[in-house]
């Protein structure tokens, strides 16, 4: 493994260009729809991109926002302006205008890349006067009458492009890119990512830990605007001469079912919500054959080991469950194939140091729970223009996570939930993570998620919300033996003292379920 980066180094170098530099420009590296292209087609593809931004005014350091559905054009996008030494930025889709209204201000981006489908709410959030200049459009789109920005087509755009571009001449430490964080305490916040930091924790992650290799093919359930899917379903197979199969449309089980029959891959990038869904598609073991999988990733938020246990039963494939933040680019704790202790976050990826501190930040024992930092050489300088944030976070080479955890005597990690999701009752911290998996493991309980009400006292009490199994009656009589199953499991004062019933859980746009929108205290 080498992580000492050149002076002069620039990501998209490292993960395109390489590969036709050591003679895989005819090997596959997109699989989309029903189309392929070769890692020769995607450098000449990004070249173009980058010359068209540049046309358009974009200069190195400048902000430029992708607005694009899972797509070939978006890998073009993500690597031309890459290229070019501007500052990649991301967002979902399906945003209304009010979101992006608030990413082209807090980016000041010059040029924007948008899909058709999002135009009209895009158009909607662009103010008069404001930083952005261009909006490069993918697919067909009749401008509206009396629109104040300049509207061209990407295709144009790039078929009037040369495909010859020299890579800009940036540093190992120039900016880069900036992962968006998902915004659990407020609006979302950029971690400012310099050139190296990707490749950093490719090196020590993607390759060590995951074992990616050019005969990999990963698809991914988020998409790539989320950094987790960036590096698992983009930048880790493009660092070995891999392939990524994507698709642009929303991620069902049934989706993921169809992209798995049709492209084979061998990583499925996922989250609990998804392995949840797939797991109550009926007859899906007898109908789909996941035998093409060597391993699955699993991330964003904990994964019960009741979860675990049913997916390996049902397909026979690992889940390598563990735990990264848009601080820290990507995933640092880990478990590792054919050591996956179900329920654990697995133990330390190499080039990543871990401590769990307390309140007051002094290091606690094993078997503790409390506040975990990180340390490695893939960490954010900084929130962008939040500089208070940035001192409570970034503190030398240590990045204070906002989660709680503990570590067995094996240098196992266990999550315990976020530190703004702690719940004090009795003056005592629950884990809402621990409640959660409890309820799973009931067989009438098919998703659910904890958290803080205030009762008729006005003190915190752990409140579930809980989707019922199919064939399962919601009512009095279930809420009573929920109660009663998670009392004689826990601590007494652990239990739900209220089980509210829903059809289905709110999800963010990473697929995590939203506790914001269930509402606490």
């Amino acid at each position: 493994m080498s992580t000492a980066f050149p002076e002069k180094f620039n990501i998209a170098t490292y993960f395109l260009d390489r590969n036709i530099e050591e003679g895989r420009g005819e090997k596959v590296a997109v699989r989309c729809a029903d189309k392929s292209f070769v890692y020769s087609d995607v450098q000449k593809m990004a070249n173009r991109a980058g010359n068209a931004l540049r046309e358009l005014g974009v200069e190195m350091e400048d902000r430029v926002l992708i607005v694009l559905p899972d797509s070939i054009e978006f890998v073009a996008s993500w690597f031309g302006i890459a290229k070019i030494g501007a500052v990649i930025t991301m967002v979902n889709t399906l945003l209304p205008p009010s979101d992006y209204e608030y990413y082209l201000d807090y980016t000041r981006a010059r040029v924007a890349i948008v899909d058709a489908s999002a135009m009209d709410r895009f158009l909607a959030a662009v103010q008069q006067g404001g930083h952005l200049g261009h909006i490069m459009v993918v697919g067909e789109y009749e401008r509206a009458s009396g629109a104040t920005i300049d509207v061209v087509g990407f295709e144009r755009a790039l078929s009037d492009a040369s495909e010859e571009l020299e890579t800009a001449p940036t540093s190992r430490d120039d900016i880069a890119i900036w992962l968006f964080t998902s915004g659990s305490t407020g609006r979302p916040k950029a971690a400012v990512h310099l050139q190296h930091d990707l490749p950093y924790n490719t090196e020590c992650y993607a390759k060590r830990v995951l074992g990616i290799s050019k005969d990999d093919i990963t698809l991914s359930v988020p998409k790539l605007f989320f950094g987790y899917a960036t590096g698992t379903n983009l930048l880790f197979p493009f660092s070995v001469g891999g392939s990524t199969a994507l698709f642009p449309q929303r991620s069902t089980a049934e989706t993921v079912f169809e992209m798995i029959d049709r492209c084979r891959p061998t990583i499925l990038t996922t989250v609990p919500t998804m392995i949840n869904a797939m797991l109550q598609v009926e007859g899906a073991a007898k109908n789909h054959d996941l035998s093409c999988l060597r391993a699955c990733v699993s991330a964003g938020e904990a994964l019960p080991p009741e979860l675990y246990n049913k997916w390996v039963d049902t397909f026979g494939v690992e889940i390598l469950d563990g735990i990264g933040s848009a601080e820290m680019f990507h995933i640092y704790i880990s478990n590792r194939p054919g050591e996956v202790v179900p329920g654990s976050l697995g133990q330390i990826v190499p080039g990543y140091e871990a401590q769990i501190v307390d309140p007051e930040g002094r290091p606690l024992p094993p078997g503790a729970m409390g506040t975990l930092r990180i340390k490695g050489d893939s960490a954010a300088i900084c929130y962008w223009n939040a500089h208070e944030s940035s001192k409570a976070t970034f503190a030398g080479d240590w990045c204070t996570t906002g989660d709680q955890v503990r570590v067995d005597e094996r240098g196992y990690y266990w999550y315990c939930g976020r530190t703004d999701e702690m719940l004090k009752v009795g003056g005592v911290y629950v884990s809402p993570t621990e409640i959660e998996n409890c309820l799973l493991e009931h067989h009438a309980v098919r998703e659910c998620a904890v958290v803080g009400a205030r009762d008729g006292s006005g003190l915190i009490k752990p409140k579930a919300f809980v989707v019922a199994a199919e064939g399962f009656s919601e009512g009095f009589e279930l809420e009573m033996e929920l109660k009663q199953f998670v009392k004689i499991r826990l601590a007494p004062y652990k239990y739900p003292r209220e089980v509210e019933f829903r059809t289905e859980l709110p999800k963010n746009d990473r697929g995590k379920i939203d506790r914001r929108a269930l509402g606490t205290g």
